[in-house]
């Protein structure tokens, strides 16, 4: 038993408990492959790449690198606290055991309020390309433009979330099944867009052939400090996800070992990934703002659907497919962290015992689940009907509520193993030291997004009385999360007062 783990006193296991979840349904590697699907590299490279293209240049691989670390970091943290207290909660049941209810509540918060814009968002990407995948198979281009009729676009998008919901509901089993065939897939087509860019650059028939330099790795060569904040932040938003393996931790095989280990392992796969796709992108297009460059601003809402002909010839709707199915898989896999987060606020009476339901035939949160789909279907609707610029500043501002769950959870790591985090060496390097760097440089972009996000040119341009549009969202999101909280302290005041869950020390 590690230092860390010893902390967890006979209280620890007084206070946390079991919800009646599929024990032992997900292995190591299927809760990797979930792990990358919710990340969704192909979704997430094709729209991250041109966008931080033209922030940093050249410089995309040393930014993802420096992304990469506090990622890393805030996982280690995670993957003690996981040892110490596998459970369902994650952010929201390890703060509070931490810092107690408040925050730990806000923790949870933080993780809901992201997954269900994220599954909003995931939803309308993958209608997008569901269009123009019919449009290429069809050869008829009209066919894609239907993704702009408004009344089609939302039925067609509340469909995608139904049928990820109906997944999500039948149990981990089934959302494992389907992982494997749609990461397999999107991997396999990445793959195959790097090695044939690859090959168009030693045969000369590339875009703008680059030679890769170390000078691409170095993070001081970037421009300016704003630049490298701003591609710090898009990079810290395309390895979100990577915690989803440890809230189905109730789920998983020697559950205080293997969604920590999944969630180190999808962090370094997805990192392989998006280094091996962004220096073939580079090789082969080349940084230029005209015709396929990268730093080209009409290529960057999705760079691989203009490279993909061009790299991958006749193969190029494998691409559409790839993201198409990027995104699907990426919208049921993501139901796996709001539905867990709420049965476990539910059932440590945070939230109307309702949420704690679980189904008895599938062993999944049965009512978290399906609650979580009606949030998201009602987000997209009423923001897509009000402004599609409110949609995206949304989820621009969604980069301010990760780095802030993130943060609280990796702090929440150094204060409760704080008695043994200077025992021994282990102990003050995962424990103490990692989570504490990670969470700190997390909370210091929370600052500073939110900050920047005050201008009224941060993201769309809208603003409301002089004030960015991304931080109105951004900051109202937070404080909607605080109203519900005091509500629910009034309703549920056991939780409040401590006498459900206690605080550890």
């Amino acid at each position: 038993m590690s230092t860390t783990k010893a902390a967890s006193t006979q209280e620890t296991h007084k206070t946390l408990s079991e919800k009646g979840l599929k024990a032992g349904s997900v292995g190591l590697i299927g809760a990797v492959v979930i792990g990358v699907s919710c990340i969704a590299p192909a979704y997430t490279l094709t729209a991250a790449l041109g966008p931080t293209v033209s922030e940093v240049g050249v410089h995309l691989p040393a930014i993802f690198l420096v992304g990469f670390i506090p990622m890393l970091l805030v996982a280690l943290g995670y993957r003690e606290l996981n040892n110490a207290m596998p459970d369902a909660g994650t952010s929201f049941t390890w703060a509070t055991r931490a810092f107690g209810p408040w925050i730990g509540w806000m923790g949870g918060w933080g993780l809901i309020a992201a997954t269900i814009i994220v599954l909003s968002n995931l939803a309308a990407v993958a209608v997008d390309f569901f269009y123009l995948m019919l449009s290429q198979l069809f050869g008829n281009p009209e066919l894609a433009e239907l993704t702009a009729n408004l009344p089609l676009n939302i039925a067609t998008t509340l469909v995608f979330i139904a049928l990820a919901c109906w997944i999500s509901y039948r149990g981990m089993e089934t959302t494992k099944g389907v992982q494997y065939v749609l990461v397999g897939f999107q991997v396999l087509v990445l793959g195959w867009f790097a090695v044939s860019a690859f090959l168009h650059v030693a045969n000369g028939s590339a875009f703008d052939a680059t030679a890769i330099a170390p000078d691409w790795f170095n993070p001081f060569a970037v421009d300016s400090f704003s630049s490298f904040a701003a591609g710090v932040s898009l990079s810290i938003f395309i390895y979100w996800g990577w915690d989803v393996t440890l809230t189905m931790n109730e789920e998983t095989r020697n559950p205080e070992k293997t969604p920590g280990r999944a969630a180190t392992v999808t962090v370094v796969v997805i990192m392989a990934i998006y280094m091996t796709a962004a220096l073939a992108t580079l090789s082969f297009a080349g940084v230029g703002e005209t015709g396929l460059g990268a730093g080209n601003p009409e290529n960057q809402s999705s760079i691989f659907a203009v490279l993909a002909g061009p790299v991958m010839g006749p193969f190029a709707i494998l691409m559409s497919l790839a993201i198409l199915s990027s995104s699907a898989a990426s919208l049921q896999s993501t139901f796996v962290s709001p539905a867990r987060t709420l049965l476990a606020m539910g059932h440590y009476k945070a939230l109307p015992t309702k949420f704690g339901r679980v189904s008895p035939a599938f062993k999944s949160p049965s009512y978290a689940t399906i609650a979580a789909a009606v949030a998201a279907a009602g987000f997209y609707v009423i923001t897509r009907t009000t402004s599609e610029n409110a949609l995206w500043d949304t989820i621009t501002a969604l980069g301010m509520m990760i780095c802030f769950y993130y943060g609280i959870t990796a702090l929440a790591c150094v204060w409760f193993f704080r008695a043994v985090a200077f025992s021994n060496v282990r102990a003050f390097f995962l424990a103490f030291l990692a989570p504490l760097l990670g969470g700190v440089i997390l909370l210091v972009m929370f600052v500073k997004t939110a900050f920047d996000s005050m201008d009224p040119e941060y993201g769309s341009g809208s603003s409301v009385g002089g004030v960015g549009m991304v931080f109105i969202l951004g900051m109202g999101v937070v404080l909607l999360g605080f109203v519900i909280m005091l509500v629910m302290a009034r309703i549920r005041p056991e939780f409040f007062r401590g006498q459900v869950l206690a605080p550890g020390r």
